[in-house]
């Protein structure tokens, strides 16, 4: 009997990393799931749910404790949870600031270090970071954010370097506009307009070259591509874009 494959998916109570969750049980992953909120009735049966604040340096260490009792090897890691400051740079406070490197810079830092002998015990595997198109363009009143993702897009190049001996690829996705609650929390900030949500959504949606927003799914299914190993094996230290486009069209068109 083929032996199940294991994920190990951060954030995994939000848009994308509930996708996430489902997509890779779907195809007969065994999910261990770690998010700060309570995840709901419908986890994946034979997974592991952890609730656990992962921007607390000591929470790494707790969370693995548990993952390998879960399972003594890892096939992949998704690096998905992170946090959101919208306001001027200029308001930021440094807590602000750190909460938000703590959350989307250290923690990958942390987890990739306890994930690494997993993934090399289990002959090599892939990590996947979920980073931001803010990595590469951005806009107003969300630096803190767009620099915690450009971080991660320099470290997943550093990191893909150094792993490949183990054989453990290492590689980014980059989304869009895509409709979760951490978007939906960030469109306060004026650039879509200030009528009611669905209005902002529609917006957003035009903004677009594909003329949509994208679903949390959608991106689920791009991060499962590069953990596969059968579908990306040539692939490491890449920036998947996910966006409908958005950054292929000139901001002065």
């Amino acid at each position: 009997m083929k032996k199940s494959k294991v994920v190990l998916i951060t954030g995994a109570g939000g848009g994308i990393g509930r996708a996430c969750v489902h997509h890779f049980a779907s195809k007969g992953w065994r999910v261990i799931g770690v998010d700060r909120s309570d995840f709901g009735d419908d986890f994946p049966a034979d997974g592991r749910f952890i609730k656990a604040d992962i921007s607390h340096p000591d929470s790494a260490g707790l969370i693995f404790q548990q993952a390998k009792e879960f399972s003594l090897t890892l096939d992949v890691l998704v690096n998905n949870a992170a946090v959101q400051v919208a306001k001027p740079l200029v308001e930021t406070t440094v807590d602000e600031w750190d909460a938000v490197m703590a959350s989307n810079l250290r923690s990958v830092f942390l987890f990739v270090k306890l994930a690494h002998p997993l993934l090399k015990a289990a002959g090599g595997g892939a990590i996947v970071n979920v980073s931001s198109v803010h990595a590469i363009q951005t806009s107003t009143n969300i630096a803190a954010y767009a620099a915690s993702k450009g971080g991660l897009l320099a470290f997943t190049r550093a990191m893909a370097i150094e792993f490949a001996p183990d054989n453990i690829r290492v590689n980014a996705v980059l989304p869009g506009a895509v409709d979760t609650p951490m978007l939906r929390a960030g469109l306060g900030r004026g650039h879509v307009g200030h009528g009611d949500m669905q209005a902002r959504l529609d917006n957003l949606a035009r903004k677009t070259v594909s003329g949509k927003v994208g679903t949390p799914e959608e991106i689920a299914h791009a991060i499962y591509f590069l953990a596969d190993n059968e579908q990306s094996s040539f692939m490491t230290g890449q920036a998947l874009v996910v966006d409908g486009g958005a950054t292929a069209r000139l901001s002065t068109e």
